[in-house]
């Protein structure tokens, strides 16, 4: 593809094949994904998009190193007959302006430029005429016909008494064969973050077998193997530790440079580096289902998915080189009726034609989304559609969820409170919350194995996100949760534990009540450290505009403590999942857009309500499914770095839109007014190609600042 009428083209025919529900074809990245219903053919996709002159084909995980990989070919190619146009164009364009106005001058020319025409620009002709054959056209139409219009016209007068312009078809081909070299370059550079994501894969790894240890290429790994990991190696795949210990550098997943301590039962993933100690891990994901794959398919996905803005701009594209064709003509009838002669008539014609190309309006979307999302790849943030950096532009309420977002996430237990045997309770609560997997309820297993108290097996587990936890434990009915969900339950006492329940509350702490056969039988608060980087998070965000909001399922003492040593003056508490995302309705009813932070299954609702909604990648699987953009570390300052750099992109792709529809508007008209030479025309075309893709690399250098 040559341009965004191909790409158009293309994306147009796919659309309207048998079982294809939904096509987008990216110019930048030379993709197309399809959404197709069970059972379509996808040969008979290929068939098609070969019927109008291009080659479509599957591909696996690889892509993006075939992209890169291209586009490198590319480069080489376009140097190459750059180089053999430019040694042939020059010498005739000296003989154009300094040679004597004779016969065998003319002929020299002629013979000088006929192979950059038919040879250099060969490609722009055949696709033309199948194009033709079809009722189509696109940039390669334009180019086609401006540089043969002005070789055959010079053919025509050559032994007559007219003004030749070989050298005008000659430098056509070339400055626009010089704009391709570098207009591959940059989209190279615009397509290697998925590229660099797969070299982050180590190519081997040691297998541990019975019979010792083995060296083995990465895609002969299965699930279950054993592999041993040495000191400042990649770690081949995903994984748990079964033996030894090490610190493990995940700057690759998280864009955080602190090493993470990693022991037996901790969980490891591939391409990150096992810094200082020899580990043995149990391979548990392996080729696409790693973490490695799956951030790889979310930035394609985001790389090939389109902008709301991107479809004014294939709108006007798809119309455009026709619309061009016939102003063309327009002007070329004009300035022959004028009486200027033919061949100044055609001069003007021909630098219409080709100033007009539409190469820059193709380019302006999928470039400046292309990059955009790759460098949030490289900083742990992943945009899952194009949509997300329109979206982010607008936003005025940020909702930040506080347990394991802008707290740490790791209670601890302060006060256990109970009127009966305390080791009794903390072994029948703790063996509940354990079971759970809660943080908070991980605090009280804690506290009873520092107790020496031995944790049991529970049955029939049934939990309430942003309520509580219930169980039979050692044949009892066990349940934790707030006083409303024990009271829903019918268990009695809670009154007697009011008092403690408050006090506990007004410190700061969470607080919930626990109790078994009925009857409440004693309070468990706990609390969760501040994390550091909160305070600056809330900061970046009020900087930027938005409105910080903090929405907890915690008591109004915990809550009000985190935000107030935050900055955020708007907090809600005891908030179950229902109700945060009823607070993000009310907020958009009162016309705010509205993003929310979150990191479990209690904030799938909210996020998934929200405008923009962002998952903590660490967190539960549901979160992150219902998320827009995934944070893959914990650090909540990510979130505005999102917003920013999401912003950012947006500003771009705006700002090439901008260049790219005020480039046509104005340059089409100075060409028809005769004041453009069709050399100067094809310069300048090939500058506005190049123009928009540097300016979309200006992302790759976006600062964090975390």
């Amino acid at each position: 593809m040559t341009c965004a009428t191909c790409a158009t083209r293309v994306e147009r025919v796919l659309t309207r094949q048998e079982g294809v529900e939904n096509a987008s074809v990216n110019l930048t990245g030379a993709s197309a994904t399809v959404d197709v219903a069970a059972g379509t053919d996808p040969a008979a996709l290929v068939t098609a998009v070969d019927k109008i002159g291009y080659t479509l084909s599957q591909h696996g995980p690889e892509a993006g190193r075939d992209v890169v990989d291209m586009y490198s070919s590319e480069e080489r190619e376009e140097r190459r007959k750059f180089w053999i146009a430019a040694a042939l164009t020059a010498p005739a364009m000296v003989l154009h302006l300094f040679g004597p106005h004779e016969l065998w001058n003319a002929i020299v020319q002629g013979i000088l430029v006929t192979p950059v025409v038919f040879y250099v620009g060969a490609r722009y002709h055949r696709v033309a005429l199948r194009l033709a054959r079809q009722g189509g056209a696109n940039m390669d139409t334009l180019i086609s016909l401006g540089s043969l219009a002005a070789y055959l016209y010079s053919l025509a007068v050559v032994f007559g008494h007219g003004d030749v312009f070989f050298e005008t078809s000659g430098m056509i081909i070339t400055l626009i064969t010089l704009g391709k070299v570098f207009e591959a370059r940059a989209k190279g550079q615009a397509s290697d973050a998925v590229h660099r994501l797969l070299q982050l894969r180590p190519e081997t790894a040691v297998l541990v077998t019975a019979d010792g240890t083995r060296e083995v290429g990465i895609d002969e790994i299965s699930p279950g193997d054993l592999l041993r990991i040495k000191p400042g190696r990649k770690i081949p795949t995903d994984g748990v530790v079964r033996e030894g210990g090490s610190s493990v550098d995940e700057s690759m997943l998280t864009g955080e440079p602190a090493p993470v301590t990693k022991g037996p039962g901790d969980r490891v993933i591939g391409a990150t580096v096992n810094q200082s100690g020899s580990i043995t891990i149990e391979a548990t994901e392996v080729g696409a289902n790693t973490v490695l794959a799956g951030i790889v398919r979310m930035v394609e996905t985001a790389q090939n998915s389109k902008a709301p803005i991107q479809r004014l701009a294939d709108s006007y594209s798809a119309k455009f080189v026709g619309a061009v064709l016939i102003i063309s003509l327009l002007v070329f009838g004009f300035w022959l009726t004028a009486g200027d002669g033919v061949g100044e008539a055609l001069r003007i014609g021909v630098a219409v034609l080709i100033i007009a190309c539409p190469c820059a309006l193709g380019l302006a979307t999928p470039t400046a989304v292309m990059v955009g999302s790759g460098r949030g790849a490289e900083l742990g943030i992943l945009y899952k559609r194009a949509e997300v950096f329109e979206q982010a532009r607008s936003i005025d309420v940020m909702i930040f969820d506080k347990t394991g977002t802008l707290t740490r996430g790791v209670m601890t237990a302060q006060e256990v409170l109970t009127d009966g045997d305390r080791r009794e309770f903390l072994r029948l609560v703790g063996s509940l919350e354990a079971a759970s997997g809660h943080p908070i309820g991980m605090a009280v297993a804690l506290a009873a194995d520092e107790a020496n108290v031995s944790l049991t097996e529970v049955e029939q587990l049934l939990a309430e996100p942003g309520m509580g936890a219930r169980a039979r434990v050692e044949g009892r009915e066990v349940v934790v949760g707030k006083p409303a969900y024990l009271d829903e339950l019918g268990l009695s006492g809670g009154a007697k534990w009011t008092g403690e329940f408050g006090r506990l509350e007004d410190a700061g702490q969470t607080v919930f009540m626990a109790g078994w056969d009925g009857e409440v039988r004693g309070v468990v608060s706990v609390s969760d450290a501040l994390r550091v980087e909160s305070i600056d998070a809330v900061r970046r965000l009020h900087k930027l505009g938005i409105v910080v909001e903090l929405v907890s399922g915690d008591g109004p003492g915990a809550t009000a403590r985190v935000a107030d040593a935050t900055g955020i003056s708007s907090h809600i508490s005891g908030a179950t999942p229902d109700s945060k995302a009823k607070r993000v309705a009310e907020l958009q009813e009162q016309g705010k857009t509205v993003a929310f932070y979150g990191d479990g299954v209690n904030d799938a609702p909210a996020i998934t309500q929200a405008d923009l909604g962002l998952a903590v990648g660490s967190g539960t699987g549901v979160a992150v499914e219902a998320g827009d953009v995934i944070i893959l570390n914990d650090d909540p300052r990510s979130a505005a770095v999102a917003v920013e750099l999401a912003r950012d992109t947006f500003k771009t792709i705006r700002g090439n839109l901008i260049w790219a529809f005020m480039y046509n508007t104005v340059a089409i008209p100075v060409a028809a007014v005769g004041l453009l030479t069709p050399t100067i025309a094809a310069a300048a075309m090939a500058f506005s190609s190049v123009s928009v893709v540097l300016n979309a690399l200006r992302l790759k250098r976006f600062d964090a600042r975390v």
